[in-house]
Protein backbone atom coordinates (compact mmCIF):
# COMPACT_ATOMS: atom_id res chain seq x y z
CA UNK A 1 0.00 0.00 0.00
CA UNK A 2 1.27 3.67 -0.76
CA UNK A 3 1.69 6.21 1.70
CA UNK A 4 -1.58 8.54 1.53
CA UNK A 5 -1.16 12.24 0.30
CA UNK A 6 -2.24 14.84 2.97
CA UNK A 7 -3.38 17.89 2.37
CA UNK A 8 -4.37 19.50 -1.16
CA UNK A 9 -1.18 21.15 -2.84
CA UNK A 10 -0.86 18.10 -4.92
CA UNK A 11 0.73 19.94 -7.71
CA UNK A 12 3.34 21.85 -5.19
CA UNK A 13 1.78 25.01 -5.80
CA UNK A 14 3.60 26.43 -2.64
CA UNK A 15 6.39 26.46 -4.90
CA UNK A 16 4.83 29.10 -6.78
CA UNK A 17 4.38 31.26 -3.78
CA UNK A 18 7.04 33.60 -2.39
CA UNK A 19 8.20 33.47 1.02
CA UNK A 20 6.10 36.64 2.18
CA UNK A 21 2.69 34.97 0.46
CA UNK A 22 3.19 32.00 2.69
CA UNK A 23 3.91 33.84 6.02
CA UNK A 24 0.04 35.88 5.21
CA UNK A 25 -1.48 32.77 4.46
CA UNK A 26 -0.13 30.34 7.02
CA UNK A 27 -0.98 33.47 9.71
CA UNK A 28 -4.40 33.79 8.78
CA UNK A 29 -4.95 30.18 8.73
CA UNK A 30 -3.67 29.51 12.25
CA UNK A 31 -6.32 32.29 13.36
CA UNK A 32 -9.09 30.86 11.20
CA UNK A 33 -8.66 27.37 13.14
CA UNK A 34 -8.24 29.08 16.53
CA UNK A 35 -10.70 31.90 16.76
CA UNK A 36 -12.96 31.26 13.94
CA UNK A 37 -13.47 27.45 13.85
CA UNK A 38 -14.95 26.64 17.40
CA UNK A 39 -17.77 29.69 17.25
CA UNK A 40 -18.85 29.43 13.05
CA UNK A 41 -21.17 26.51 14.38
CA UNK A 42 -23.11 28.80 17.03
CA UNK A 43 -23.11 32.05 14.65
CA UNK A 44 -24.45 29.83 11.86
CA UNK A 45 -27.26 28.24 14.04
CA UNK A 46 -28.11 31.85 15.62
CA UNK A 47 -27.87 33.54 12.66
CA UNK A 48 -24.98 36.16 14.05
CA UNK A 49 -21.97 37.29 12.88
CA UNK A 50 -18.78 38.07 16.25
CA UNK A 51 -18.55 42.11 15.27
CA UNK A 52 -16.09 41.88 17.75
CA UNK A 53 -13.82 40.15 15.42
CA UNK A 54 -13.51 42.73 12.57
CA UNK A 55 -10.56 44.55 15.10
CA UNK A 56 -8.99 41.02 14.90
CA UNK A 57 -9.14 41.04 11.16
CA UNK A 58 -7.50 44.74 10.83
CA UNK A 59 -5.04 43.54 12.94
CA UNK A 60 -3.65 40.84 10.58
CA UNK A 61 -3.88 43.73 7.64
CA UNK A 62 -7.50 41.90 6.08
CA UNK A 63 -9.38 44.91 5.21
CA UNK A 64 -8.07 46.71 3.01
CA UNK A 65 -5.53 44.57 2.28
CA UNK A 66 -3.81 46.04 -1.31
CA UNK A 67 -5.09 49.42 -0.67
CA UNK A 68 -1.93 52.06 -0.20
CA UNK A 69 -1.93 55.12 2.36
CA UNK A 70 -4.23 56.40 5.15
CA UNK A 71 -3.01 53.37 7.52
CA UNK A 72 -4.05 50.68 4.99
CA UNK A 73 -1.42 47.26 4.43
CA UNK A 74 -0.70 47.77 0.85
CA UNK A 75 0.22 44.13 0.59
CA UNK A 76 0.49 41.68 -2.87
CA UNK A 77 -2.90 40.87 -4.81
CA UNK A 78 -2.01 37.78 -4.17
CA UNK A 79 -1.25 37.67 -0.77
CA UNK A 80 -4.80 38.82 -0.43
CA UNK A 81 -5.75 36.03 -1.90
CA UNK A 82 -4.42 33.55 -0.11
CA UNK A 83 -5.53 35.11 2.83
CA UNK A 84 -9.10 35.13 1.21
CA UNK A 85 -8.80 31.21 0.48
CA UNK A 86 -7.96 30.89 4.45
CA UNK A 87 -10.72 32.73 5.54
CA UNK A 88 -13.96 31.17 3.32
CA UNK A 89 -12.03 27.87 4.24
CA UNK A 90 -13.52 29.27 7.70
CA UNK A 91 -17.09 30.27 6.04
CA UNK A 92 -17.98 32.39 3.14
CA UNK A 93 -19.48 34.82 5.83
CA UNK A 94 -16.08 34.91 7.14
CA UNK A 95 -14.81 36.25 3.89
CA UNK A 96 -17.83 37.77 2.89
CA UNK A 97 -17.21 40.20 6.16
CA UNK A 98 -13.61 41.10 4.82
CA UNK A 99 -14.10 41.35 1.08
CA UNK A 100 -17.36 43.82 1.54
CA UNK A 101 -15.02 46.13 3.93
CA UNK A 102 -11.70 46.07 1.92
CA UNK A 103 -13.03 45.82 -1.75
CA UNK A 104 -16.51 47.31 -1.83
CA UNK A 105 -16.40 50.10 1.02
CA UNK A 106 -12.47 50.88 1.18
CA UNK A 107 -11.70 50.72 -2.47
CA UNK A 108 -14.63 53.52 -3.77
CA UNK A 109 -13.10 55.93 -1.11
CA UNK A 110 -9.82 55.07 -1.68
CA UNK A 111 -10.11 55.35 -5.54
CA UNK A 112 -12.58 58.31 -5.97
CA UNK A 113 -13.58 60.38 -2.78
CA UNK A 114 -11.56 63.38 -2.30
CA UNK A 115 -8.83 63.20 0.40
CA UNK A 116 -11.13 64.78 3.50
CA UNK A 117 -13.50 61.39 3.21
CA UNK A 118 -9.99 59.39 2.72
CA UNK A 119 -8.74 60.27 5.76
CA UNK A 120 -12.03 60.69 7.96
CA UNK A 121 -12.75 56.71 7.00
CA UNK A 122 -9.97 54.92 5.82
CA UNK A 123 -7.47 54.61 8.74
CA UNK A 124 -10.26 53.87 10.70
CA UNK A 125 -11.72 51.11 8.39
CA UNK A 126 -7.69 49.48 8.00
CA UNK A 127 -8.61 48.91 11.89
CA UNK A 128 -12.40 47.58 11.98
CA UNK A 129 -13.12 50.30 13.83
CA UNK A 130 -15.76 51.52 11.42
CA UNK A 131 -17.02 49.04 9.26
CA UNK A 132 -18.38 49.49 5.42
CA UNK A 133 -21.40 47.97 3.32
CA UNK A 134 -22.17 48.58 -0.36
CA UNK A 135 -25.73 49.32 -1.64
CA UNK A 136 -25.94 48.96 -5.13
CA UNK A 137 -28.68 46.20 -5.54
CA UNK A 138 -32.19 46.75 -5.28
CA UNK A 139 -35.22 44.22 -4.17
CA UNK A 140 -36.09 44.90 -8.10
CA UNK A 141 -33.03 45.09 -9.39
CA UNK A 142 -30.16 42.73 -9.43
CA UNK A 143 -28.37 41.61 -12.43
CA UNK A 144 -29.64 44.87 -14.53
CA UNK A 145 -28.03 47.68 -11.94
CA UNK A 146 -28.25 50.12 -14.64
CA UNK A 147 -31.68 50.33 -14.18
CA UNK A 148 -31.56 51.12 -10.25
CA UNK A 149 -34.44 53.11 -9.07
CA UNK A 150 -32.71 54.83 -6.12
CA UNK A 151 -32.42 58.85 -6.75
CA UNK A 152 -30.42 61.17 -5.55
CA UNK A 153 -31.76 64.86 -6.05
CA UNK A 154 -29.33 68.52 -5.90
CA UNK A 155 -30.64 70.61 -3.52
CA UNK A 156 -28.27 73.61 -2.73
CA UNK A 157 -25.36 71.88 -1.14
CA UNK A 158 -27.23 69.04 -0.70
CA UNK A 159 -28.31 66.29 -2.31
CA UNK A 160 -31.76 64.25 -1.22
CA UNK A 161 -31.36 60.09 -1.64
CA UNK A 162 -34.54 58.55 -2.14
CA UNK A 163 -34.91 54.29 -2.32
CA UNK A 164 -34.42 51.23 -1.04
CA UNK A 165 -31.37 48.41 -1.15
CA UNK A 166 -31.60 44.92 -0.27
CA UNK A 167 -29.15 41.40 0.06
CA UNK A 168 -26.61 43.89 1.56
CA UNK A 169 -23.63 42.13 3.55
CA UNK A 170 -22.81 44.17 6.99
CA UNK A 171 -25.72 46.52 6.26
CA UNK A 172 -27.43 46.65 9.76
CA UNK A 173 -24.21 46.59 11.91
CA UNK A 174 -22.37 49.01 9.28
CA UNK A 175 -20.92 52.67 9.93
CA UNK A 176 -21.92 54.04 6.75
CA UNK A 177 -22.96 52.71 3.37
CA UNK A 178 -21.47 53.47 -0.06
CA UNK A 179 -24.57 54.04 -1.71
CA UNK A 180 -25.21 54.12 -5.86
CA UNK A 181 -28.06 56.06 -7.10
CA UNK A 182 -28.76 58.12 -10.23
CA UNK A 183 -28.57 61.90 -9.70
CA UNK A 184 -31.97 64.05 -10.32
CA UNK A 185 -33.50 61.05 -11.81
CA UNK A 186 -31.00 60.45 -15.23
CA UNK A 187 -30.07 57.59 -16.56
CA UNK A 188 -27.10 54.71 -16.26
CA UNK A 189 -24.56 57.28 -17.66
CA UNK A 190 -25.38 59.68 -14.57
CA UNK A 191 -24.93 57.00 -11.53
CA UNK A 192 -23.00 58.24 -8.92
CA UNK A 193 -21.75 56.93 -5.61
CA UNK A 194 -22.15 58.58 -2.16
CA UNK A 195 -20.72 58.16 1.74
CA UNK A 196 -23.99 57.82 3.90
CA UNK A 197 -23.39 57.48 7.52
CA UNK A 198 -25.50 55.22 10.64
CA UNK A 199 -27.54 57.87 12.60
CA UNK A 200 -28.46 60.20 9.31
CA UNK A 201 -31.81 61.49 9.36
CA UNK A 202 -33.80 59.42 7.15
CA UNK A 203 -31.53 56.25 6.82
CA UNK A 204 -32.62 53.49 8.47
CA UNK A 205 -31.32 49.28 8.10
CA UNK A 206 -33.07 45.96 9.24
CA UNK A 207 -31.78 42.31 8.86
CA UNK A 208 -33.41 40.31 6.06
CA UNK A 209 -35.27 37.03 8.47
CA UNK A 210 -35.66 33.74 6.78
CA UNK A 211 -31.87 33.31 5.18
CA UNK A 212 -31.19 29.40 4.78
CA UNK A 213 -27.15 30.26 3.72
CA UNK A 214 -24.27 32.74 4.67
CA UNK A 215 -25.97 32.48 8.41
CA UNK A 216 -22.83 33.68 9.76
CA UNK A 217 -23.07 37.07 8.17
CA UNK A 218 -25.27 40.09 8.52
CA UNK A 219 -27.71 40.26 5.34
CA UNK A 220 -29.73 43.35 5.30
CA UNK A 221 -31.96 46.22 3.76
CA UNK A 222 -31.19 49.60 3.42
CA UNK A 223 -33.94 52.32 3.35
CA UNK A 224 -33.52 56.03 2.32
CA UNK A 225 -36.02 58.50 2.65
CA UNK A 226 -35.09 61.69 2.18
CA UNK A 227 -31.57 61.06 3.27
CA UNK A 228 -29.91 64.67 3.16
CA UNK A 229 -26.61 64.61 2.60
CA UNK A 230 -23.34 67.08 2.14
CA UNK A 231 -22.19 67.37 -1.59
CA UNK A 232 -18.91 66.21 -0.83
CA UNK A 233 -20.22 62.77 0.78
CA UNK A 234 -20.74 62.17 -3.28
CA UNK A 235 -17.39 60.57 -5.11
CA UNK A 236 -16.24 63.24 -7.39
CA UNK A 237 -14.07 60.73 -9.18
CA UNK A 238 -16.04 58.69 -11.01
CA UNK A 239 -19.42 58.47 -12.86
CA UNK A 240 -21.93 55.85 -14.44
CA UNK A 241 -21.87 52.16 -13.70
CA UNK A 242 -18.08 52.33 -13.94
CA UNK A 243 -18.34 52.97 -10.33
CA UNK A 244 -19.67 50.10 -8.87
CA UNK A 245 -18.51 47.86 -11.45
CA UNK A 246 -14.86 48.27 -10.87
CA UNK A 247 -15.65 48.19 -7.26
CA UNK A 248 -17.16 44.77 -7.79
CA UNK A 249 -14.41 43.27 -9.96
CA UNK A 250 -12.10 43.61 -6.87
CA UNK A 251 -14.44 41.73 -4.95
CA UNK A 252 -14.92 39.17 -7.21
CA UNK A 253 -11.46 38.69 -7.35
CA UNK A 254 -11.35 37.88 -3.67
CA UNK A 255 -14.42 35.53 -4.41
CA UNK A 256 -12.26 33.61 -6.94
CA UNK A 257 -9.94 32.94 -4.02
CA UNK A 258 -12.18 32.47 -1.09
CA UNK A 259 -14.13 29.63 -3.18
CA UNK A 260 -11.43 27.66 -3.24
CA UNK A 261 -11.06 27.61 0.35
CA UNK A 262 -14.34 26.52 0.77
CA UNK A 263 -13.36 23.47 -1.56
CA UNK A 264 -10.47 22.26 0.48
CA UNK A 265 -12.79 22.65 3.54
CA UNK A 266 -15.21 19.96 2.24
CA UNK A 267 -12.93 17.98 0.69
CA UNK A 268 -10.42 17.38 3.63
CA UNK A 269 -13.91 16.62 5.57
CA UNK A 270 -14.88 14.12 2.97
CA UNK A 271 -10.97 11.99 3.03
CA UNK A 272 -11.19 12.65 6.88
CA UNK A 273 -14.52 10.65 6.94
CA UNK A 274 -13.96 8.47 4.55
CA UNK A 275 -10.47 7.13 6.09
CA UNK A 276 -12.42 6.51 9.32
CA UNK A 277 -16.19 5.24 8.01
CA UNK A 278 -16.27 1.81 7.98
CA UNK A 279 -18.74 0.07 5.61
CA UNK A 280 -19.00 -3.64 3.81
CA UNK A 281 -16.03 -4.65 6.84
CA UNK A 282 -13.32 -1.78 5.28
CA UNK A 283 -13.49 2.22 5.32
CA UNK A 284 -15.62 3.71 2.46
CA UNK A 285 -12.54 5.54 0.89
CA UNK A 286 -11.42 1.38 -0.74
CA UNK A 287 -14.19 1.79 -2.27
CA UNK A 288 -13.64 2.69 -6.29
CA UNK A 289 -16.80 5.20 -6.35
CA UNK A 290 -15.22 7.16 -3.20
CA UNK A 291 -12.02 7.24 -4.35
CA UNK A 292 -13.27 8.67 -8.20
CA UNK A 293 -15.33 11.55 -6.03
CA UNK A 294 -11.95 12.46 -4.24
CA UNK A 295 -9.91 12.27 -7.37
CA UNK A 296 -12.47 14.73 -8.95
CA UNK A 297 -12.22 17.32 -6.25
CA UNK A 298 -8.23 17.34 -5.69
CA UNK A 299 -8.22 17.56 -8.75
CA UNK A 300 -10.43 20.66 -9.79
CA UNK A 301 -8.92 22.38 -6.62
CA UNK A 302 -5.62 22.40 -7.89
CA UNK A 303 -6.61 23.94 -11.25
CA UNK A 304 -8.64 26.17 -9.31
CA UNK A 305 -5.62 27.36 -7.54
CA UNK A 306 -3.62 27.93 -10.42
CA UNK A 307 -6.14 29.95 -12.12
CA UNK A 308 -6.25 32.39 -9.13
CA UNK A 309 -2.73 32.59 -8.73
CA UNK A 310 -1.74 33.59 -12.23
CA UNK A 311 -4.81 36.40 -12.06
CA UNK A 312 -2.99 37.60 -8.87
CA UNK A 313 0.20 37.43 -10.91
CA UNK A 314 -1.36 39.39 -13.42
CA UNK A 315 -3.36 41.55 -11.36
CA UNK A 316 0.04 42.87 -9.54
CA UNK A 317 1.72 43.93 -12.95
CA UNK A 318 -1.44 45.51 -13.54
CA UNK A 319 -2.54 43.67 -17.17
CA UNK A 320 -5.80 41.70 -15.46
CA UNK A 321 -8.68 42.58 -16.91
CA UNK A 322 -12.30 42.05 -16.15
CA UNK A 323 -13.12 39.14 -18.26
CA UNK A 324 -10.45 37.28 -16.94
CA UNK A 325 -11.71 37.82 -13.21
CA UNK A 326 -15.27 36.67 -14.16
CA UNK A 327 -13.58 33.38 -15.68
CA UNK A 328 -11.85 32.94 -12.67
CA UNK A 329 -15.18 33.88 -10.32
CA UNK A 330 -17.06 31.73 -12.50
CA UNK A 331 -14.98 28.35 -12.45
CA UNK A 332 -13.99 28.70 -9.14
CA UNK A 333 -17.86 29.18 -7.61
CA UNK A 334 -19.10 25.75 -9.54
CA UNK A 335 -15.91 23.96 -8.72
CA UNK A 336 -16.37 24.23 -4.85
CA UNK A 337 -20.25 24.17 -5.20
CA UNK A 338 -19.66 20.94 -6.80
CA UNK A 339 -17.19 20.05 -4.45
CA UNK A 340 -19.17 20.39 -1.47
CA UNK A 341 -22.31 17.97 -2.94
CA UNK A 342 -19.55 15.71 -3.88
CA UNK A 343 -18.48 15.42 -0.34
CA UNK A 344 -22.20 15.73 1.04
CA UNK A 345 -22.69 12.24 -1.00
CA UNK A 346 -19.52 10.90 0.66
CA UNK A 347 -20.91 12.14 4.32
CA UNK A 348 -24.02 10.60 3.30
CA UNK A 349 -26.51 11.00 6.30
CA UNK A 350 -24.01 12.55 8.20
CA UNK A 351 -23.25 15.49 5.47
CA UNK A 352 -26.43 17.05 6.48
CA UNK A 353 -25.50 17.58 10.28
CA UNK A 354 -23.81 20.60 11.19
CA UNK A 355 -21.05 18.68 13.12
CA UNK A 356 -19.42 18.58 9.66
CA UNK A 357 -18.73 21.52 7.79
CA UNK A 358 -19.78 20.48 4.59
CA UNK A 359 -23.67 21.10 4.47
CA UNK A 360 -22.68 24.87 5.77
CA UNK A 361 -20.36 25.30 2.88
CA UNK A 362 -22.71 23.82 0.30
CA UNK A 363 -25.80 26.36 1.12
CA UNK A 364 -23.09 29.45 1.84
CA UNK A 365 -21.60 28.61 -1.71
CA UNK A 366 -25.66 28.32 -3.54
CA UNK A 367 -25.11 32.15 -2.83
CA UNK A 368 -21.77 32.93 -3.68
CA UNK A 369 -23.10 31.19 -7.02
CA UNK A 370 -25.58 33.91 -7.35
CA UNK A 371 -24.16 37.18 -5.41
CA UNK A 372 -21.88 39.74 -7.27
CA UNK A 373 -22.47 38.64 -10.62
CA UNK A 374 -24.32 35.20 -11.21
CA UNK A 375 -23.09 32.23 -12.42
CA UNK A 376 -25.39 32.94 -15.62
CA UNK A 377 -23.92 37.01 -15.86
CA UNK A 378 -20.57 35.53 -15.79
CA UNK A 379 -21.19 33.16 -18.58
CA UNK A 380 -22.54 35.74 -20.89
CA UNK A 381 -19.38 38.40 -20.22
CA UNK A 382 -17.02 35.30 -21.39
CA UNK A 383 -19.56 34.50 -24.58
CA UNK A 384 -19.41 38.43 -25.38
CA UNK A 385 -15.41 37.90 -25.09
CA UNK A 386 -15.11 34.81 -27.04
CA UNK A 387 -17.47 36.09 -30.10
CA UNK A 388 -17.80 39.95 -29.99
CA UNK A 389 -21.83 39.80 -29.48
CA UNK A 390 -23.37 41.13 -26.33
CA UNK A 391 -25.94 38.95 -25.16
CA UNK A 392 -27.21 42.09 -22.74
CA UNK A 393 -28.86 44.06 -25.53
Amino acid sequence: MSEPFHGTDLLDVDRLLAEDERLVRDSVARWVDERWMPIVKDHFRNGTFPLELATELGAMGLLGTTLVGYGCPGLSSVAYGLAMEELERGDSGLRSFASVQGSLAMYPIHAYADEALKNRYLPKMAKGELVGCFGLTEPDHGSDPGALSTRAVRDGREYVISGEKLWITNGSCADLAIVWAKVDGQGADDIRGFVVEKGTPGFSAYDVDGKLSLRASVTSGLVFDEVRVPEENMFKGVRGLRGPLSCLNQARYGIAWGAVGSAIAVYRAAVDYAKARPQFGRPIAGFQLVQAKLADMINEIVKGQLLVLQLGRLKDAGVSNPVQVSLAKRNNVKMALDCARSSRSILGANGISDEYPVFRHMVNLESVFTYEGTHDIHTLILGRAVTGISAFE
